[in-house]
């Protein structure tokens, strides 16, 4: 496992998507600021209350011309309910591989039960890591207002 460092690009990852097709990171985000929300599973209160707070963020993150996704290993059917539940308004994955995605992205691994502990990733327009924020349990994540202010900070600060 490698953790991702600022500046290096973000990997390939690929991860079926709620409601068909797939989501392709980095790609899917090109252009845009990105937030790539890696959550631990729709049974987590901490994970549910951070996605739910993006969701309630998302006219300000694009009108900040930021692009939100997530993804867990959870299975299609509780990441659909989950979207549901918090009215979701970005792209969520599931049935991510645990070991290939935390190969890829440097995310810590939960072995019994195997989930991928909560992980986020600011990116530029170009997919290159602006931040990255590792948790190894429970807590620790990024948040929307956080995200915002980075963003607004990062614009201001362009060369």
């Amino acid at each position: 496992m490698s953790l991702l460092h600022n500046g290096q690009q973000f990997p390939s990852l690929v991860v079926p998507a709620v409601g068909g097709g797939t989501i392709s990171l980095p790609g899917d985000l090109a252009g845009s600021y990105g937030v790539v929300l890696i959550y631990r599973g729709s049974w987590c209160p901490y994970c549910n209350a951070q996605l739910a707070s993006f969701s309630r963020a998302a006219p300000m993150l694009a009108g900040l011309g930021a692009k939100v996704v997530a993804l867990s290993v959870d299975d299609e059917a509780a990441a659909a309910g989950l979207a549901a539940k918090h009215k979701l308004a970005f792209p969520v994955g599931h049935s991510a591989d645990a070991r290939a995605a935390a190969a890829a992205t440097g995310a810590y691994v939960n072995d019994d039960p195997r989930y991928l502990q909560s992980t986020g990733f600011v990116l530029a327009p170009d997919g290159s890591v602006l931040t990255a924020v590792y948790s190894s349990g429970a807590i620790g994540r990024l948040t929307a207002d956080d995200v915002a202010g980075f963003i607004r900070y990062t614009k201001s600060h362009a060369a």
